[in-house]
């Protein structure tokens, strides 16, 4: 459980202080206080990255220098320093050389509106999420993905050179290579173990019968990535790109057997939930470990049949930090309520 937690020059916090419950902390406030942030810096502290943006850079306050996300988790003390010029992590006060050990700590599931793009947006969305639930389920994941867009933006840069030579390109091959296939096995295998928790969650919240949903890996690099990369090297000449690999990854979602496009809005929201409680799901029993549920104002979107399945299908013990505009939503017991208002942090109940 979360239950320490601090920051300092963290979006539009200068400082903040509070001592979470283990159960269900809900914080009320109005639009524009900083509700959303609050629940990114946890998931911050915990995953050393933002479900709302690519880079950390833009979480640093203005005119501050860097940021700090400091609390406890389970008995370990946490700390995260970030600043364009150097980052410091720290597990129980030891000074970290790398990320490993930190991130076996904490594991985190992000709920919020614009989890519709997971089903509307671009292959970019479901990638991401693939790669945040992946990272969190195996070790050598990260490293991974960090080597392959290394790789892949040395091998682009070459290419867009006035005159680029292939020896130089070449070069890039072998760990774009290394590194993407074990990506596209990596993401092969998280697909076909979270295709079952979808489905149960998808009927769980949807409450239709006979509705089917299916999970279809589309890798961007075909069968083969070698032989696909050195077929594509006149078109990416061409365009400048590297043009096949697992960059243009696709997670294909199907109701019934058709393209999800094709549902409703409904049908698409609850696919939207379907995906995180599967997420859930999956982290509960790959890790024997509950994740940290954020929830980010998504009650006020949802109709009361949708809500209330939610809820109920949440895992029961795990601990949930839930912002709102208001309670009326509320049919759950409720462990403690905060109110935010002028970027300050009362316990009201």
């Amino acid at each position: 459980m979360l239950t320490t937690f601090k920051l300092r020059d963290f979006r539009c916090f200068a400082a903040l202080e509070t001592e979470f419950a283990s159960g269900t902390n809900v914080i009320v406030g109005p639009n524009a206080q900083g509700k959303t942030s609050l629940l990114e810096a946890a998931c911050v502290l915990l995953r050393l990255q933002s479900p709302r943006s690519g880079s950390l850079a833009p979480l640093v306050r203005i005119d501050a220098a860097g940021f700090v996300v400091d609390g406890f988790y389970s008995g370990n003390h946490l700390q995260f320093y970030f600043s364009p010029r150097r980052k410091k992590l720290a597990l129980d006060s030891v000074e970290q050389r790398t990320a490993a050990e930190y991130l076996k700590i904490g594991r985190v599931v992000w709920f919020s509106n614009g989890d519709i793009a997971l089903v509307r947006g671009a292959a970019e969305e479901r990638r991401r999420y693939l790669d945040f639930v992946a990272a969190q389920l195996d070790p050598g994941y990260r490293r991974n993905l960090r080597n392959y867009e290394t790789a892949l933006r040395s091998r682009n840069r070459l290419l867009k050179m006035p005159h680029p030579r292939w020896r130089e390109i070449a070069a890039f091959d072998e760990p774009l290579l290394d590194s993407g296939m074990a990506l596209t096995q990596a993401r092969r295998v998280l697909i076909a173990a979270l295709e079952p928790h979808a489905m149960e969650s998808q009927l769980a919240i949807g409450g239709a019968v006979g509705e089917t949903l299916g999970l279809q890996y589309q890798p961007g690099c075909g069968e083969d990535f070698a032989a696909n990369l050195e077929a594509s090297r006149k078109e990416d000449l061409r365009l400048r790109q590297t043009r096949v690999g697992p960059h243009r990854d696709e997670l294909i979602l199907k109701l019934n057997g058709l393209g999800s496009e094709l549902a409703s809005e409904g049908q698409q929201r609850t696919l939207a939930l379907a995906l995180r409680l599967a997420q859930t799901r999956l982290i509960a029993a790959q890790t024997g470990t509950l994740p940290l549920l954020l929830l980010d104002d998504i009650f006020g979107e949802l109709d009361p049949a949708r809500r209330n399945a939610l809820l109920a299908h949440l895992p029961k013990g795990a601990q949930q930090i839930i912002t709102t505009t208001h309670l009326d939503w509320a049919q759950t017991e409720i462990e403690r309520v905060f109110r935010l208002e002028n970027r300050t942090l009362t316990g009201i109940r």
